[in-house]
């Protein structure tokens, strides 16, 4: 398995963007990404030439489309065609999710607190989610700079909500990149785990956000496995009731050499956390000069767990990176 860096939100001239494909896909490949979703607003125009840019910049373009309402906006990924937005009202947002599934999509909620009407029509959302089972992911960090802003704190409580109340929900960033402006902000990147199986590259991306084999960053990549003598769990899997019991050893590796020379945070003072339904179980300080971090945990009364890397970024002490959960199964 290995892990890929993804710019999961994006836009071209087909919709609202200020960019051509070609030009999304060098700039993505000039950052150091391996992936970027088109998600154009309510059209999927702008993959017309994509096997040609991909092949010109060997950047992996993956299909998807944002849904663009007056209730909220939804990014769907790994569509093999248009599914229509339009029947789409406050209370049925579950019926336009089946059809986003049946055409081989995953789901997510785009910036779920931003600004709505009349600055940003429909861009705080409103739909009722009646199962949270249904929906695929949070967009939890949208933009650049993403964990000092106020909408996206809110997100990203909303996930840690739901993952409280026993729900599998995968969070990623998206920076809703519409044109290729220079920015010294630093970036949101969301890593996938590919299971190198069956399939595309893009089918590989779409399985592992389905399966929330996440991590999200501004810098290093940060993961995550529960070991217990010979059993390891990794990030998406789940822990079975009978083992809840059991005591595992929390391992946290830091990759700090990814996209190098993309980003740098040199008064970070990095502390490395371990976070769950229960709390904050253990707390490290952390370093490029070390990769690996333990922690003990025991499985009673866990529902998930995840890894956080905090900092201090242009003088605030700040989220750089978190990874999704380790789940365990309800007793």
């Amino acid at each position: 398995m290995r892990w890929i860096a993804c710019e999961l939100h994006s836009h071209t001239n087909h919709s609202d963007g200020r960019q051509s494909l070609p030009e999304l896909a060098q700039g993505a490949k000039a950052l150091g990404f391996d992936c970027v979703a088109l998600t154009d607003h309510n059209t999927m125009t702008g993959l017309k030439d994509r096997e040609s840019v991909e092949q010109e910049t060997g950047l992996t373009i993956i299909s998807g489309m944002e849904w663009t309402t007056f209730y909220g906006h939804m990014v769907t990924i790994g569509l093999t065609e248009f599914v229509d937005w339009r029947p789409a009202g406050p209370g049925d947002i579950h019926e336009g999710i089946d059809q986003v599934h049946a055409f081989g999509g995953i789901a997510g909620m785009a910036h779920p607190y931003r600004i709505g009407n009349p600055m940003c029509t429909g861009c705080f959302w409103e739909f009722e989610i009646r199962d949270w089972n249904q929906l695929d992911y949070i967009e939890v960090w949208s933009g650049t700079f993403p964990s000092i802003k106020t909408d996206n704190a809110r997100a990203f409580r909303l996930w840690t909500d739901r993952l409280n109340d026993g729900f599998r929900i995968a969070a990623t960033s998206g920076r809703d990149w519409h044109a290729q402006e220079l920015t010294d902000e630093p970036l949101p990147v969301t890593y996938l785990q590919l299971d190198e199986t069956e399939g595309s590259l893009t089918e590989q991306a779409v399985r592992a956000l389905a399966a929330g084999r996440a991590s999200v960053t501004m810098g290093p990549l940060v993961t995550l496995e529960l070991h217990s003598g010979k059993i390891v769990y990794t990030i998406g899997d789940c822990v079975p009731e009978q083992e809840r019991s059991l005591s595992y050893e929390a391992v946290v590796n830091i990759d700090f050499q990814v996209r190098a020379g993309h980003w740098a945070f040199p008064e970070a003072r990095y502390s490395i956390a371990l976070t769950s339904n229960l709390g904050v179980i253990g707390e490290q300080p952390a370093s490029p000069e070390q990769e690996q971090y333990r922690f003990g945990i025991t499985g009673k009364g866990l529902k998930w767990v995840r890894a956080e890397l905090k900092g201090n970024v242009r003088g605030m002490r700040t989220m750089i990176a978190f990874t999704n959960a380790i789940y365990a199964e309800s007793e």
